[in-house]
């Protein structure tokens, strides 16, 4: 597809197709990312794939409105920023996600970017935690990377 293309064709995906995507596909959207720009070059971006439906479900209660598309996804990227290799790591991450949802509609699959990073649990009640504290425990994300979002990746449902 054409760049041009690609940036037209680019649109947010809710709802997926009950359908597998390949992991060499994954992969190759992850190979891709890690090409995006960054502060220095410092590369800070990392990236925690998620195909199992269990966990895309736990996931997708990291917040009580606008995550639980994740548990219809055929897998999820989890966006993390290494705040020990910069002060620019949500700027970094942010590039990297950008780049994950330009690859995935270069690929012919749906994506939809779900914030992370600054975020409550439960949006009327921001003293129940964030979503980033829920992830952390859920997947044992390491201290010094942060996590921007969660990409949702998936055929498009009709």
């Amino acid at each position: 597809m054409e760049f041009k293309e690609v940036l037209k064709a680019r649109h947010s995906v809710r709802k997926f197709k009950d359908e597998p995507v390949d992991r060499a596909l994954i992969d190759e959207i992850v190979e891709e990312a890690s090409y995006a720009p960054s502060s220095h070059n410092s590369k800070s971006s990392g990236f925690m794939i998620i195909e199992d439906k269990s966990v895309l479900e736990a996931v997708s209660a990291m917040r009580d409105s606008g995550s639980r598309l994740l548990a219809g996804a055929a897998a999820a990227i989890v966006v993390l920023g290494d705040t020990e290799a910069t002060d620019l790591w949500v700027d970094n991450a942010a590039i990297s996600a950008t780049y994950i949802l330009l690859s995935a509609a270069d690929k012919g699959l749906g994506a939809c970017w779900v914030h992370v990073n600054g975020r409550p649990q439960v949006k009327a009640d921001p003293s129940k935690g964030t979503a980033e504290q829920y992830l952390r425990e859920l997947l044992g994300i390491k201290e010094n990377m942060r996590p921007l979002c969660v990409i949702a990746l998936g055929y498009e449902a009709e």
